[in-house]
This record gives structure tokens, C-alpha cells and sequence, in this order.
């Protein structure tokens, strides 16, 4: 995608080879700030802190973490620390620990004077791969708002009507997004498409994120309070909801961002198509009830007791906003059931959320 013209990734190797720069999502959207990645403790560290996030970008900085861990020192004992503490920082999104797994396959099957090079190879690869499969969502996602689009056109709409939440654009990932891919492939085709942005408190990922990336691209969008979308939905207002997922269960269940869930209900009572595009490192195979199965993320309680902004005089500062000594509580994730999702958004192409339709698409995981 596309900074001010200039196209950009989340991640990228430095200039002198070796390092791995990022852009700082934490100073998003009113600084665009870019952080050096010298070692396994800063990578560690990007994702814990949510320099980084997304699960796509995760266990591409993860598979990085893991080569600048063996440019320090390339032992089976010291990368096996390095998985563990990669593996620690972020417990709910798979692909960190599909990207760890990639790269201990990798390593382990060369020379030990080998596995620098070798990990710094299969990095890039990891990397490359995600933004191909990411394009791949997009074409297939952007099927189902040209036909939304056919049919809001038939209602003599002027434009279609998008929902998500949080951030699953490219910001999440190494470039093109998940559930924003589509939008974007749509808007570059010349559909007139409209982006409802979720807030998506208490991070704020939605109007930060989501919302600044769409603004650098030129599509349109309206930033929404996290309780309107079933008022709109209500009244008509929303054509298809497409939101991302950073586990996807092999019954289809679906683990998103916090209020994914309750969007979901919404859509299903009001008969919105509801979407969930992810790339096929997100499914967790292993997995079978996702409510019952996957571990969700508890985050610090001051993401939720605090909010950072900027002021009139243009300083970012941060600020509470909850009452001194009233505690919270901040579950990162919530588990939509299958039943509740119109389809899967693949790379491979858009199916049930189900068992049948999963292996459909991915025969190769038949037992």
C-alpha cells in the first residue's frame, strides 16, 4: 500500500542488511514514527507492546525476531529460547506461533554456520508469502461487494455499505490486510464502496488504524461509536460486515477482536451477510471449539482506564477517564461461533464456515 505515494510495508530489513524496522503503531494515527528491531528483546517487545499487531504482522515480526535471536547466537539451545520467548509475548493469535514453528523447520535442517543466512531467508519469506496471500483475499472478498454493490445499485443507492472492526487492513499485516483487502481491491476497481470504522475500544484500533490507513488510500469511511452498527444495520445502513481473525478454529469458529461477537449477533438478526476474511496461517487446525478452546488475551486494565489523543495545540497526551479506584476489566478477544458467519475469505476462495467447507478449500488437511 501506499504512504503519501509512497508505497510501504509494516516491516521491512534495514538498509545495512541485518536490522528490522517497523512502523511504531503505537504513535498512530498522528505520528507516522519508524522503530529500529536489533535484537530478540526489541522484537519481543514490539509485539507485547503493540508496536506491532495483527496476526499476519505478528508472526512475521516473530519469524524475524528469530533471525536477529540466531545473528546473536545460532545454538539449538539459544533458538529454543528464542521460541519460548516469542511464543510468550502474545498468547490468542496462531500465527505467532505458526510463523515459530516455520522457522525452527527452517533452522533446524542446516549447518549451524548456516542458520543466520538461512533464517533471514525464510523471514523474507514468510513475509512475501503474506503479502501475496493477502492480495488473494482481496480479489476474493472484493466478489461479494461487487454483487452487494449490484444489489444496493438495484435500490437505487449511490454507494455500498461496509462494517468492520478493528483493524485488519495492512496495517495488520506485511501489506494489503485481511478484511480490508477486499475494500481496497473494490475501491481501486471503481465501486463507490463506504467504510462504516468501528472505534473499537479500548485500544482504539478501529479509528486510529483502520481509519488512518483508509484516509491515506482515499476511501471513503465514517468513524462510529463500538454500539451503532446494529442501529444501522437497523435502518438499512449496512450492506455486509467483513471483519478479520487471528484464530479461526477447524469448525470455523472465529476469535477476533473484542465486540466482535455482539457485531455479529446484530448482523444475524438484521440479515447482513457477515464476513470473515483470514489467510490460511490463521486457521488453528488443532482447534475445535473456539470458545471452549482458545485462550483469550487479558490486557492491561489502563488500555481501558486511560485514552491517549491529541490536543487542540497538537499535543499528544494521555489521560484517564475512568473514576481513581474503580477497576477494569480488558479481554482482548471474543470467539464468534460458525453458526453466526456468512462465509470464510480465503486465498484459496470464499467457503462455509464449517468443517466441510474448510477442507474443501484446504483438501491437504484431510486426516
Amino acid at each position: 500500500m501506499k504512504i503519501n505515494g509512497t508505497p510501504t510495508r509494516t516491516i521491512w530489513l534495514a538498509a545495512d542488511g541485518w536490522a528490522v524496522e517497523i512502523i511504531d503503531q503505537t504513535r498512530l494515527p498522528h505520528e507516522l514514527v519508524t522503530t529500529r528491531l536489533e535484537s530478540l528483546a526489541d522484537a519481543a517487545h514490539a509485539i507485547k507492546a503493540m508496536l506491532v499487531r495483527g496476526a499476519p504482522l505478528i508472526g512475521a515480526t516473530a519469524a524475524y525476531g528469530m533471525a536477529l535471536a540466531a545473528r546473536a547466537n545460532s545454538s539449538d539451545l539459544a533458538l529454543t529460547v528464542a521460541y519460548n520467548i516469542l511464543h510468550a509475548t502474545r498468547p490468542t493469535a496462531i500465527n505467532l506461533k505458526w510463523a515459530l514453528n516455520e522457522m525452527i523447520q527452517a533452522l533446524g535442517t542446516v549447518a549451524e554456520a548456516d542458520r543466520v543466512a538461512t533464517a533471514y531467508a525464510r523471514a523474507a519469506e514468510i513475509a512475501d508469502e503474506d503479502v501475496a496471500i493477502n492480495s488473494a483475499i482481496g480479489d476474493n472478498g472484493a466478489t461479494l461487494i461487487q454483487a452487494a454493490w449490484e444489489q444496493a445499485q438495484a435500490r437505487g443507492a449511490d454507494s455500498v455499505n461496509v462494517l468492520t472492526h478493528c483493524n485488519a487492513g495492512w496495517l495488520a499485516t506485511v501489506d494489503w490486510g485481511t478484511a480490508i483487502a477486499p475494500i481496497y481491491k473494490a475501491h481501486d476497481a471503481g465501486i463507490p464502496v463506504h467504510v462504516w470504522v468501528d472505534e473499537t475500544r479500548p485500544r482504539n484500533q478501529g479509528a486510529s488504524l483502520t481509519a488512518r490507513e483508509l484516509n491515506w488510500h482515499g476511501v471513503p469511511h465514517t468513524v462510529i461509536a463500538d454500539n451503532t452498527g446494529g442501529h444501522l444495520m437497523q435502518h438499512g445502513l449496512v450492506d455486509l460486515c467483513i471483519v478479520g481473525t487471528d484464530r479461526t478454529t477447524r469448525q470455523g469458529d472465529v476469535c477476533n477482536k473484542i465486540g466482535t461477537y455482539l457485531k455479529a449477533l446484530a448482523a444475524k438478526d438484521n440479515n447482513v451477510p457477515f464476513y470473515v476474511a483470514l489467510p490460511s496461517p490463521t486457521i488453528d487446525w488443532s482447534v475445535a471449539d473456539g470458545v471452549a478452546e482458545i485462550p483469550i488475551e487479558e490486557r492491561d486494565p489502563t488500555e481501558q482506564t486511560h485514552m491517549t489523543g491529541k490536543t487542540e495545540d497538537g499535543h499528544i497526551v494521555t489521560v484517564q477517564v475512568t473514576p481513581d479506584g474503580s477497576p477494569a476489566g480488558n479481554w482482548g478477544f471474543d470467539v464468534t461461533p460458525a453458526r453466526l458467519v456468512s462465509g470464510l475469505i480465503t486465498e484459496r476462495g470464499v467457503c462455509a464456515a464449517s468443517p466441510d467447507g474448510l477442507l474443501a478449500m484446504f483438501p491437504e488437511r484431510a486426516v
